[in-house]
């Protein structure tokens, strides 16, 4: 038993020991990166880099990349390493695409490149040989683009693969292996796999349609037929439309102005519309003809699509509306388990805690809206109760010169009614020459 277990134990060692990381970068020393990573120079005008862990993180330093950061421009910037071939290995590769800016428009993806690229002078019709990762635009682009560069001709795959477009940090993994298969993996969930000769079309397809072949003419592919003993009764045949019986002529109608009077048409109701036979199985039915196919003789097999022999320089060619994109935790390899275990070393560790800090900004987010709310709505109650303030000092004043009006009224009937009194009182003066009663 136990030399079984050391056979296994050094048959994984070899295994470990034979994996080799062609590139890898997490932009974990600072500035470091710039002596690592060359921007093109073919367009004075393209966007700037750099290097944070964005608004939400799950690391503060193991969570930084290289960030886009100015809106609407393309962003051109390359890395290289060692030349190497994939033949007869697998070729894997990762990295992590982070969207915080919520993305409307742009790519999100990587292009592997010769190594006789010109850093200085990549644009977005260097050659490359793969190109690998998100691309969104609008609601109809959302995508990740897997295109091979074959015979001087891009590639791309024929299957719908979807990109997440939300704002957390996602993990995009390519493997192309020696057999002609290949896996596209988000989030290490496997989203396409298959043949690189089915899923592209790389190669003529292996047979076509024999031009010489025609269906015979008494083939009968009709499934069904009218049945010829199904006869049309005989009162079928009504009128769709028949006059109102309930119509009457009007009583003022003239006939000699009007003309001849005619009750208005209704739908029939015994009206059954087209008669057709009842269908029935065709007895002569031979199914669908299939046109038979012979081999193309343009079809030459090619067991080296897979392969690439200079694979040298890994970079980021881009255009973007909205800024903001994180690349990061990039790695090439020819081992499966290698990039699965840097995933879980790298993205697998923070994406939870990047998870929670978000989920808590927006909470944060939220109660502040819901405050400033409550604020605005407790002003415009105390803007309203002014308001209602001011109107009832001014129904006072009203009041009070009403009232002053009243009392002037008052002493002005007085003064008048005074007045009267003294023109109509029944006290005269005593006229000095009218003798009185005693002088008689």
């Amino acid at each position: 038993m136990r030399p079984t277990l050391a056979i296994f134990a050094l048959l994984g060692l070899l295994a470990t020991t034979d994996a080799t990381v062609f590139f890898k970068e997490q932009f974990l020393d600072g500035d470091g990166w710039k002596t690592r990573w060359a921007v093109s120079k073919h367009k004075s005008d393209y966007g700037q880099w750099k290097l944070t862990a964005g608004k939400f993180y799950g690391d503060p330093e193991k969570d930084k990349g290289l960030q886009t950061s100015q809106d609407a421009h393309f962003y051109s910037i390359s890395s290289r390493f060692e030349p190497f071939s994939n033949e007869g290995k697998d070729l894997v590769v990762q990295f992590t695409v982070k969207h915080e800016q919520q993305i409307d428009c742009g790519g999100g993806y990587v292009k592997l490149f010769p190594a006789d690229l010109n850093q200085a002078d990549m644009h977005g019709d260097s050659k490359y040989y793969i190109m690998f990762g998100p691309d969104i635009c609008g609601y109809g682009t959302k995508k990740v683009h897997v295109i091979f560069n074959y015979k001087g001709q891009n590639r791309l795959i024929k299957k719908e693969v979807k990109a997440r477009d939300d704002e957390h940090t996602h993990l995009y993994t390519l493997i192309v292996r020696p057999d002609q298969t290949y896996e596209v993996k988000v989030n290490n969930e496997k989203l396409e796999w298959g043949s690189l000769e089915v899923d592209w079309d790389f190669l003529p397809p292996k047979t076509i349609k024999d031009p010489d072949a025609k269906k015979p003419e008494d083939w009968d592919d009709r499934v069904t037929i009218d049945d010829p003993e199904d006869a049309k009764p005989e009162d079928w045949d009504k009128s769709e439309n028949i006059p109102d019986p309930d119509a009457k002529k009007p009583e003022d109608w003239d006939e000699e102005m009007d003309g001849e009077w005619e009750p208005p048409m209704i739908p029939n109701p015994e009206y059954k519309g087209e008669w057709k036979p009842k269908e029935i199985d065709n007895p002569n039915y031979k199914g669908n003809w299939v046109h038979p196919e012979i081999d193309n003789p343009d079809y030459t097999p090619d067991s080296t699509i897979y392969k690439f022999d200079n694979i040298g320089v890994i970079g980021l060619d881009l255009w973007q509306v909205k800024s903001g994109t994180i690349f990061d935790n990039f790695i090439i390899t020819d081992d499966v388990k290698a990039a699965d275990d840097f995933a879980k070393e790298t993205w697998g560790v923070t994406k939870g805690s990047e998870k929670k800090m978000r989920e808590q900004q927006l909470e944060e987010e939220r109660k502040q809206r819901e405050e400033k709310s409550n604020t605005d709505n407790i002003k415009e109650e105390d803007k309203d109760a002014g308001r209602d303030h001011d109107g009832g000092d001014e129904d006072d004043e009203g009041l009070d010169e009403e009232g002053e009006e009243e009392e002037e009224e008052e002493e002005n009937e007085l003064e008048l009614d005074e007045e009267t009194a003294d023109e109509t009182s029944p006290l005269e003066e005593v006229d000095e020459d009218v003798p009185t009663k005693d002088e008689l």
